[in-house]
């Protein structure tokens, strides 16, 4: 027969061993995804539709790709998409279309209002900041029919926006 006082000796003889199962354990700190390869997409996509597309070249190490599709999207629009985190694990989007409209830009931009410009390499971009859920989103609107219009928007600052945007360059093989 057994007693309540070896039951406990039990219970902690037991508990003893599970911590030292748990702390034996391995366990990753982090969870990376799947390596994206931006690039390669990009080279198959400006080959398929013959669109000058850009990409982020010669971001530093700690910046990962995320994603990298060509999707139809708002009025039915082609979209070249690349997804990149940052350093602070913030992330932007490089989104290109072909004769962009209004309701493109809104989508990709999830209504933001306008708030001002930034020069970045010779080019306007206009600034887009959405309240509330934080979004941020420059824009390289063009007008001109077939001429792409490039829109980063994300979580990232105007500051990493702005350090992708001076990275973006045409693809090459």
């Amino acid at each position: 027969m057994g007693s309540a006082p070896n039951m406990v000796r039990s219970l902690l003889v037991i508990g003893a061993l599970m911590a030292l199962i748990w702390f034996m354990t391995p366990r990753v700190n982090t969870l990376g995804g799947p390596v994206v390869d931006v690039h390669g997409t990009a080279l198959t996509v400006a080959k398929d539709s013959g669109w000058p597309i850009s990409e982020a070249v010669d971001l530093p190490q700690d910046w990962k790709t995320t994603s990298a599709r060509y999707v139809k999207g708002t009025d039915g629009l082609l979209t070249w998409h690349a997804g990149y985190q940052a350093p602070s694990g913030n992330y932007v989007a490089v989104e290109q279309t072909r004769d962009a409209t209004r309701g493109w830009v809104e989508a990709q931009t999830n209504r933001a209002r306008r708030t001002g410009e930034l020069q970045i390499g010779g080019t306007t971009w206009i600034k887009y900041e959405r309240g509330g859920k934080v979004q941020n989103s420059l824009v390289d609107r063009r007008t001109d029919p077939g001429e792409l219009t490039t829109l980063l928007t994300g979580t990232a600052t105007f500051e990493e926006m702005t350090f992708v945007a001076e990275h973006l360059g045409p693809v090459k093989p």
